[in-house]
């Protein structure tokens, strides 16, 4: 197919196209001699610049990885389009009318261009749901709640943030009154696979996702009148032509120019954390959507930046993500800084509470990757003992493994040494050998299992959980009540988090999540319990609702008792100061009987 089109217009899009400023959108190129460019390769991951364009000659070639070709083939490899499809975007962005040979009518020749005409309707969209949050009495609520949260009109517009009604029908009707058909509508992942009819996003504020292009090419919705428990809070798109979310950054078209000018990027956990570090002048800020930082999202930015911030979330799952994704980062060879957020859950709350300045400041105070990791595992082990001692360090192997720099390597041994008060030499020879001491401290903890590690026992936390298990048909109730984070008790954190991943799957059935439970202690609880018929019909609902009681309780009295250690460390200087501490007494009192009422 490549052969209909006449070399004139092959030659034309060589000449014309400025292959600098085009591999320019993927990696930064710096300018040596002449109109000799070099960067850090796009296609493999890479600190040192070994990728060189030669704009004369309108060549690309990498010493590393050994890629090479013209502005066509870059553009085919970047955005995995065929070779006409390719030719046929330089050529549109250069104004150039293709030519064809041998008299071919271009009406012959198969284009496929169902990405761009998803894009265009996803545009529409868009602009129609941006609409319906800032000009009508539907979109009404929704654009409260999010001016509640700060948002302005202006950054409103910026991100196209809008609303879907709560008609699921009506999404359908519309798009078919602009002559857009029942056929390509199908599958255009705005309607639900089993009702074509029925909107896939309804009541909801919607986030637009961008290309690099600044085009919309899918959407994230946030839920604002749920009507239950099974209710997910955000939908996203999945998979489509134009949209692959394993290679899609948030905001990564407004952010780009301040990544490239800043050299750093902070991956954030959501779309409204990402908008608030905007909002503060933070604008190379991004986030992965909906999925882990994957390699294909690191890849996208390696080539411009100097140091990666991390900004999940303090839970454990955050707590998870970040650990992940500094190894992956440091596999890039990139450096990484932990931004610790304090006075508010999430960058969007520290923003409106307390103003952009104090955001700022938190940025900038951001921790090296090694001491966070450090900390966080002085708090895992018990330290204080030799065994405690072994495990935290073989914990902090694996970091050091993904470093790239020997030297690197070497220091973090040292630091770890100081950290835990370990000699240097016993620390190094346990990391050159650290599979058998992993091996050792493995078997050890196998051999003592009878006698050290305590079995998994039936607490308050954990009972309504595994009565759920005997009738699933209650997990509505219990969910509807209480999330993973209102549980202490780590097992019940983990068994909270894998009913609700197999409850969101569709795969709820004592099979399925036997199958999909990989901690055998949790395992065998669940099939001894109900083996046991410990929990019948007539006493599940009285265990669940004392669960939810229970954890509720614990969770309030711990809110009162923090408030009540910063009323007695409140120090009242101004009438201002004495404002704020009438409202902390009276949230304290609000606190006391909200505990007293579940203790009747």
């Amino acid at each position: 197919m490549a052969g209909y089109i006449s070399s004139e217009t092959i030659d034309l899009i060589h000449n014309t196209s400025d292959i600098i400023s085009i591999v320019g959108e993927y990696t930064k190129l710096e300018k040596r001699s002449g109109n000799d460019w070099w960067g850090c390769c796009p296609f493999h991951g890479e600190k040192t610049a070994s990728f060189h364009v030669d704009g004369d000659k309108k060549f690309y070639h990498c010493f590393g990885c050994h890629e090479s070709g013209d502005v066509i083939k870059f553009v085919m490899e970047m955005e995995k389009l065929s070779y006409v499809d390719a030719v046929q975007s330089l050529a549109k962005k250069s104004g150039i009318p293709i030519k064809y040979q041998d008299g071919y009518n271009p009406k012959e020749i198969k284009h496929d261009n169902r990405a761009e005409e998803y894009i265009e309707l996803y545009e529409r969209t868009a602009s129609m749901f941006h609409y319906m949050l800032m000009q009508t009495e539907q979109g009404k609520d929704a654009l409260d709640y999010i001016k509640k949260r700060g948002l302005t009109d202006e950054i409103l517009e910026k991100f196209k943030i809008g609303y879907s009604p709560a008609d699921r029908r009506w999404l359908k009707k519309f798009l078919k009154s602009k002559n857009f058909t029942d056929e390509f509508l199908k599958d255009s992942g705005l309607f639900s696979k089993n009702y074509p009819d029925v909107a896939f996003f309804s009541d909801r504020l919607m986030f637009p996702i961008f290309n690099r292009k600044g085009q919309v090419v899918a959407f994230g919705g946030r839920i604002i009148h749920p009507q239950g428990p099974e209710d997910r809070k955000y939908l996203n798109s999945g998979d489509l032509i134009q949209y692959k979310k394993r290679e899609t950054l948030y905001a990564f078209n407004f952010a780009k120019n301040a990544i490239r000018q800043n050299k750093k990027i902070i991956f954030c956990e959501g779309y409204m954390d990402c908008i608030a570090y905007h909002m503060s002048g933070i604008e190379y800020a991004v986030a992965p959507l909906g999925t882990a930082l994957t390699e294909e999202q690191i890849k996208m930015i390696s080539g411009f930046v100097d140091t990666v911030l991390l900004s999940f979330d303090s839970d454990e799952a955050g707590q998870n993500a970040t650990k992940r994704a500094i190894y992956m980062c440091r596999g890039f060879d990139l450096p990484v800084k932990i931004i610790q957020l304090k006075g508010g859950k999430d960058p969007a709350e520290i923003l409106l509470n307390f103003g952009k300045e104090n955001l700022t400041a938190q940025v900038n105070n951001a921790i090296l990757d090694s001491d966070y990791l450090l900390n966080r595992i002085g708090k895992l082990y018990p330290i204080d003992t030799p065994e405690g001692k072994t495990k935290a360090a073989l914990e902090y192997f694996p970091y050091i493994d993904s470093l790239q720099s020997q030297i690197q390597k070497e220091s973090c041994l040292e630091q770890l040494s100081q950290a835990f008060n370990l000699k240097p030499e016993a620390v190094k020879r346990d990391f050159l050998n650290r599979n058998q001491a992993r091996e050792r401290v493995n078997n050890r903890s196998n051999n003592n299992q009878n006698s050290t590690d305590k079995p998994i026992t039936l607490n308050a936390e954990l009972r309504g959980l595994i009565a759920v298990t005997a009738d699933l048909a209650q997990y509505k109730k219990l969910r509807s009540s209480l999330a993973e984070e209102d549980f202490k008790n780590p097992d019940a954190r983990r068994l909270f988090r894998l009913l609700e991943e197999c409850f969101n799957n569709n795969t709820f059935s004592i099979p399925d999540i036997l199958t999909a439970c990989t901690d055998k202690q949790i395992q065998e609880l669940i099939t001894n319990v109900i083996s046991s018929g410990m929990y019948q019909a007539d006493n599940i609902d009285i265990v669940i609702n004392d669960t939810i009681k229970y954890v509720k309780r614990n969770n309030l009295e711990e809110k009162r008792n923090n408030l009540v250690k910063r009323i007695s460390e409140f120090i009242v200087v101004t009438e201002e100061d004495k404002t704020q501490l009438n409202n902390l007494l009276k949230e304290k009192m609000e606190l006391d009987k909200q505990v007293q009422n579940y203790q009747k």
